[in-house]
């Protein structure tokens, strides 16, 4: 499947193969197929060398455009005969929003690890039941956050901050925007807040997990947040538009923004763009596309005391995510990232959206 950079629900990235597992060592199925999500999911497990065998929808038409991609998964007929499979280490999952965080306490208690899209749960009282439920079963919870895991310029700014090229990392400008689309391209779930959770609780989810990770906090505090319907008056539960500060336990700052006001006349679903702020230098991401400059995407910009860098990063750098979370659920260890980092991900996306502020 070819990446489709126009549509941020298809947007499936697909790296090189770097199996860290043999054929037939790690099995993993796919559930709950209602974001497009599920496919860069699947590819970067594929990719890891995960073999997937299974997949189940109540919706016959997702399941039919799933094996269109992904032939070799056989079609269960519901969802026990994935759960209760033991051969299968892992259930990938991308249902609506508000059934992921009750989805994935139902398949660690049979004994899988769970991958979900992001965001993994609409409000605290899912992330306490989930909490409950890996402490119960030793399983793990991992969460897509693509705008890190998925964007090899992410990946690569990770890497110069671990070197210490731009010093202490003391601010995280992050930018978020995507494009809603044509009219009627997007379903029912989508506009509906009990469902989808508010803005900041869903693509705001990526733009803290960032801060966390490119800061090294594992305690942060919401400092403001707002959210606001500007253009979709029709939908009166949706929110366009979301932005939110935060300070991290070791003094760092970020101020992120996120919203569905994307122009159709970018060339991309979204002008993603990250600054981290350094006390020896800074860099800039510019994710999906270098705007009016280069359709490409994966730009990461460093400047530090030895000069200006410019530096296209595709095919350079690849996707270690997946094959570590791998690892991770085989050997029980916590490379790709800590549980604890996730449920603090989840956290402060859903405290901020609780104490957002309603404008416009």
């Amino acid at each position: 499947m070819s990446v489709q950079k126009s549509d941020g629900m298809s947007y499936a990235p697909k790296g090189k193969p770097a199996p860290v597992v043999k054929p037939g060592e790690y099995r993993f199925a796919a559930m709950h197929l209602d974001h497009g999500h599920i496919f860069g999911m699947c590819n970067g497990l594929l990719e890891a060398g995960a073999e997937l065998v299974k997949v189940y929808d109540p919706d016959p038409a997702k399941v039919a455009n799933f094996v269109k991609t992904y032939p070799q998964a056989q079609v269960a007929k519901d969802a026990r005969e994935i759960l209760e499979d033991p051969a299968i280490r892992l259930v990938a999952a991308a249902a609506i929003p508000s059934e992921r965080g009750p989805l994935g306490c139902r398949v660690m208690e049979h004994g899988k690890d769970y991958f979900t899209d992001k965001t993994p749960f609409t409000s605290l009282q899912q992330l306490a039941q989930a909490k409950r439920t890996v402490a119960a079963t030793g399983k793990r919870y991992f969460v897509y956050f693509s705008e890190r895991l998925h964007v090899e310029c992410a990946v690569a700014a990770g890497e110069l901050v671990q070197q210490g090229r731009i010093g202490r990392v003391v601010q995280v400008m992050g930018l978020g925007p995507h494009r809603h689309g044509p009219a009627g391209s997007r379903p029912d779930w989508f506009y509906r807040r009990a469902q989808y959770g508010g803005i900041l609780a869903d693509i705001g989810s990526h733009q803290v997990e960032q801060f966390l990770h490119y800061t090294g906090n594992t305690e942060a505090t919401v400092q403001m947040a707002k959210v606001a319907n500007y253009r979709f008056p029709q939908f009166p539960e949706f929110e366009d538009f979301g932005d939110f500060s935060v300070i991290g336990g070791n003094g760092a700052t970020g101020y992120h923004r996120v919203d569905w006001l994307n122009p159709e006349g970018l060339c991309t679903w979204g002008d993603g763009r990250t600054v981290l702020l350094g006390t020896e230098g800074y860099i800039e991401l510019r994710k999906y596309c270098d705007v009016a400059h280069d359709k490409a995407g994966d730009v990461l910009i460093l400047v530090d005391h030895k000069g200006e860098q410019r530096i296209p990063v595709a095919g350079k750098v690849g996707f270690p995510f997946f094959g570590q979370l791998i690892r991770d659920s085989l050997d029980r260890s916590e490379t790709a990232m800590t549980q604890a980092h996730i449920f603090k991900a989840a956290e402060l996306c859903l405290q901020a959206q609780a104490v957002a502020v309603r404008v416009g």
